[in-house]
């Protein structure tokens, strides 16, 4: 298999971020963690991975900064993976998959997994771009501009 070519250079914030999470096990590794996982084989159990592409996956996700590694909180020998702020702020971008994947994805009634608000079990409202005085944009209201340096 031809090896991806890295897009870390490009201009676009996009195609960098999708370099950095863009591949599917990352995003489902981040997304685990936001539920509350740390350890290696609870990501395995969970994702069903091979273990050497989840550790490949883990491995990439710390030398991003996505995530750091700490010894076990419960004082074993274990390490954990505990989200980094790089990989905290990510939140937006798994909650507006969620939303999507809810509204796109699945048949009216169909049972799914649903993002509640700890404490009240609301349902989150859905996220929406906005200008700078509220209004909702859409994708035709928005322009691309390179900034220079």
């Amino acid at each position: 298999m031809a090896k991806r070519k890295s897009l870390r250079s490009d201009s676009c914030p996009v195609a960098r971020a999708l370099d950095v999470v863009g591949e599917r096990w990352a995003l489902l590794i981040v997304r685990d963690a936001f539920g509350g996982m740390r350890r290696f084989g609870e990501f395995q159990k969970s994702l069903g991975v091979a273990r050497n592409i989840l550790a490949d996956r883990l491995q990439g996700l710390v030398e991003e900064g996505i995530f750091t590694v700490a010894p076990a909180s419960d004082g074993t020998a274990y390490q954990e993976y505990v989200l980094a702020p790089k990989g905290l702020a990510l939140f937006p971008v798994v909650v507006g998959l969620r939303q999507w994947g809810e509204a796109q994805l699945f048949d009216p009634g169909e049972a799914h997994s649903t993002l509640l608000e700890r404490g009240s079990d609301a349902p989150l409202r859905a996220l929406r771009v906005q200008a700078d005085d509220g209004r909702v944009l859409q994708a035709g209201d928005t322009q691309v501009r390179k900034v220079a340096p």
